[in-house]
């Protein structure tokens, strides 16, 4: 998990993230100000968690930028933790929150194993 750890650190300033966990699963939250649910798209690829978020601004016509602080374009790929899955992930936004769950795999219950006769 520390690869996870690692990676929230390498985000751009404007994006702050904290990592939870529970028995069952993970919560990402990362802070997107300006985003919402129409303009960031999560992905579980390889392995990797991929985010790609935008920031929407309404520029008034009459004015142009002289100097813009708050641009936010987030494309980041972040390693799962070793024991998450994307399967039954579930992600919600309000005004810029992000919060993924992430669950964890489970483990294998225990069952016997048929055996049959190869002759049969």
């Amino acid at each position: 998990m520390s690869a996870l750890r690692d990676a929230l650190r390498e985000l751009p300033e404007a994006v702050f993230a904290d990592l939870l966990e529970s028995d069952d699963q993970y919560l990402l939250v990362l802070d997107l100000p300006g985003v919402t649910a129409e303009t960031v798209d999560i992905a579980v690829e390889k392995g990797r968690l991929v985010v790609e978020a935008r920031r929407e601004k309404n520029l008034p016509p009459e004015f142009r930028y002289v100097r813009e602080n708050r641009s936010l374009f987030l494309d980041a790929e972040l390693p799962l933790p070793p024991d998450a899955t994307g399967a039954g992930a579930e992600a919600t936004i309000d005004r810029g929150v992000l919060e993924l769950r992430l669950p964890k795999r489970d483990s294998a219950p225990e069952h016997t194993i048929p055996i049959s006769d190869k002759d049969d």
